[in-house]
């Protein structure tokens, strides 16, 4: 009640409204949004889990996937998140085939259990965590539907905390990340014509994220700031009994802020990949990189990568690009579908275009992945690149905010 002995109208939230007791007329307000997953060993705050432990608008929880063949013919990106302090819930899928990235988009209004990954005809199952899952598109206005299922061929791992600050990379980035090598069964369907992805000629990689990175709209900007360069390379490489992993942030003259390097075992039976190997899985001591540019953009077309290990020789890498997979296809810096923005209580959209009609230097078209051909030594491998680059860079031979190569 108010100081009239009104009792006021209250929106119909999940809080609870209650007289305290012990102090006259004030009220206390408890939050009792129950979910699945407060049934079990897991919470972190004393509040439920749908209550972040952090109010930073840009807190998420996201999936990504990729997926290809070792030619070429067949490159696929999967992305879908949960946004607790905006209250949306979306996700990508985009496809690369003839020649044609095409793309699916989806956003709702975010469920308040955490255990529906939903998006309108998108969906995430769990089979059995940290291994199996499966990634569903049912028939939908887009004409882009999917049904798929990850069969993993390496244990999952974690790369190291990343707290990279306003100072370092232009924002404030905080957040845990594990990966996991493996190969993806099922089909694709556009439109009319249906791809049978084959688990023993489609490789691909899990990525499982949470944390604060910039999402949604912008917030206002403040006080003027001088531009901030970015610099990311990500690079998840397949080898017939191994993976190798690595991963950096730079700052404009080449210096690390963050990076992590791996050897991780790989098997041929999912059935065989222990839940935990830390002892088989080799950290690397450092890592060098030397890469080539296409003409004209800052999209890496060869290099190579020198991975340096504590007992061993050196891993010399050299990289071949195949085919470029453009990252805002799955919402990483879209103009229109970028993660966490709120379209409406359900959206679906589509868009597409050719890998040889698009604007290298464009801002939105700048984070790619490339697939690359890898050999080392006498061994051949299949992986990608991921690649983000703006601002200076020294390494790269860049000395603006976005001058090509």
């Amino acid at each position: 009640m108010n100081r009239d002995g009104i009792q006021p109208h209250l929106p119909q939230t999940g809080w609870e409204i209650a007289p305290c007791p012990h102090i006259h007329n004030p009220f206390k307000v408890s939050f009792t949004m129950l979910t699945s997953f407060d049934d079990y060993f897991i919470h972190q705050t004393p509040h439920p889990v749908t209550t972040p432990s952090t109010s930073d608008r840009h807190a998420y929880d996201r999936y990504w996937f990729n997926g290809y063949t070792n030619d070429g013919s067949l490159f696929f990106g999967i992305g879908a998140a949960r946004y607790p302090n905006l209250g949306v819930q979306d996700c990508g899928f985009s496809v690369v085939h003839d020649g044609v990235q095409h793309c699916f988009h989806a956003s709702r209004r975010m469920p308040v259990d955490p255990a529906d990954m939903s998006i309108g005809p998108f969906s995430i199952e769990v089979l059995e965590p940290l291994k199996s899952l499966r990634v569903v598109i049912d028939d939908n206005e887009t004409g882009i539907s999917a049904d798929l299922t990850w069969i993993p061929r390496t244990t999952s791992f974690a790369e190291d905390h990343q707290l990279l600050t306003r100072e370092m990379i232009g924002f404030h980035m905080e957040a845990t990340r594990f990966n996991q090598f493996g190969h993806w069964k099922g089909t694709i369907n556009i439109g009319s014509e249906s791809i049978t992805v084959n688990p023993n000629h489609v490789y691909g990689t899990k990525d499982r994220s949470w944390g604060v990175r910039p999402v949604g709209e912008p917030a206002p900007p403040g006080a003027p700031r001088d531009p901030t360069g970015f610099v990311f390379l990500w690079a998840p490489l397949h080898w017939d009994d191994h993976t190798t992993h690595v991963g950096l942030f730079e700052n404009p003259k080449g210096h690390r802020w963050h990076w992590d390097g791996f050897i991780v075992p790989a098997y041929d039976d999912a059935t065989d990949i222990p839940k935990s190997e830390e002892e088989s899985i080799e950290r690397l001591l450092s890592v060098k990189h030397d890469l080539h540019f296409a003409a004209g953009t800052r999209r890496v077309t060869r290099g190579q990568l020198s991975l340096e290990r504590v007992d061993s020789e050196p891993l010399v890498i050299e990289l071949e690009e195949i085919l470029t997979f453009r990252m805002k296809g799955i919402g990483y810096g879209h103009p229109v579908w970028r993660h966490g923005r709120w379209h409406d209580e359900l959206a679906i959209g589509t868009s597409s275009w050719r890998l040889d009609e698009i604007d290298e230097m464009a801002l939105e078209n700048l984070h790619v992945q490339g697939l690359m051909k890898v050999t080392s030594g006498d061994n051949e491998g299949i992986g990608v690149l991921e690649q983000i680059i703006v601002g200076p860079w020294a390494p790269g031979g860049f000395t603006q905010m976005l001058d090509p190569a």
